[in-house]
């Protein structure tokens, strides 16, 4: 720790004989407000935002510009119409909010839904990818979902948000030759919903689209949401 902040979270510290008070505790306040719990509006934004609320972080990414220009690595906190800034320490978690997703600092940057995390920067990771899907005419089509190369899938769920439509009687999930891998015979109205859990999971060595699929007829309309749901192995350093 040094003498003007405290080693951890860069708190300004008070001193001796020093006039205005307040100021440098209601600092320190603003920086705790924003970091603990700490929520990450982002961590690859490369510029700040014009309009912001006080209290709101940031994980600054190589090459940002703007007033975070020579602060990759850190973390931006949104205080009285500028910025402080903090390093993050090794083991400090977050949730980076456009990713929806919890993250574990390993001492060099955020490792996005880390379990566990290894002193080299290895880790197990849950990753969740999510994609809104208009259905559209035709007996099968492919959605944007894809899965990763090398993720151990899990499973995929979906939810129909407006009815489908069709000469179908019901639908299937799944990929390219195993079309009903994450579900068979899935309802038709609005609320219907698949809980594709696999019974052993499944490592794809390529990307893999998620495809749907009408059974005993097409598809003519509708909307649903899916997710992906898998683990993936970070290297070390």
């Amino acid at each position: 720790m040094s003498n003007d902040t405290t080693s951890r979270l860069s708190l300004p510290l008070l001193q001796a004989a020093q006039a205005q008070k307040h100021v440098t505790v209601n600092e320190a306040m603003a920086r705790l407000d924003g970091l603990v719990n700490l929520v990450l509006v982002s961590v690859t934004r490369p510029q700040p935002p014009e309009a912001v609320a006080d209290g709101a972080c940031y994980g600054v990414p190589e090459g940002a510009g703007g007033d975070w220009a020579g602060q990759a690595g850190q973390i931006a906190v949104a205080s009285n119409g500028g910025w402080v800034f903090t390093r993050p320490q090794a083991g400090m978690r977050g949730f980076i909010a456009d990713r929806g997703v919890t993250a574990i600092h390993d001492g060099g940057d955020w490792v996005a839904g880390a379990v566990t995390l290894g002193g080299f920067g290895s880790a197990l990771a849950a990753r969740t990818a999510e994609a809104e899907v208009e259905i559209a005419a035709g007996a099968r089509m492919t959605t944007s979902l894809v899965l990763p190369a090398a993720g151990m899938v899990i499973g995929v769920t979906a939810r129909v948000t407006e009815a489908i439509t069709g000469s179908l009687s019901g639908w299937q999930m799944g990929t390219d030759g195993a079309f009903d891998r994450f579900g068979s015979g899935l309802g038709l109205p609005a609320g219907s919903w698949a809980r594709g859990m696999l019974s052993q999971p499944f490592t794809y060595w390529s990307p893999a689209p998620i495809m749907l699929s009408a059974t005993g007829g097409a598809f003519a309309g509708g909307r649903l949401r899916i997710a992906a749901h898998w683990l993936e192995l970070t290297l070390p350093r």
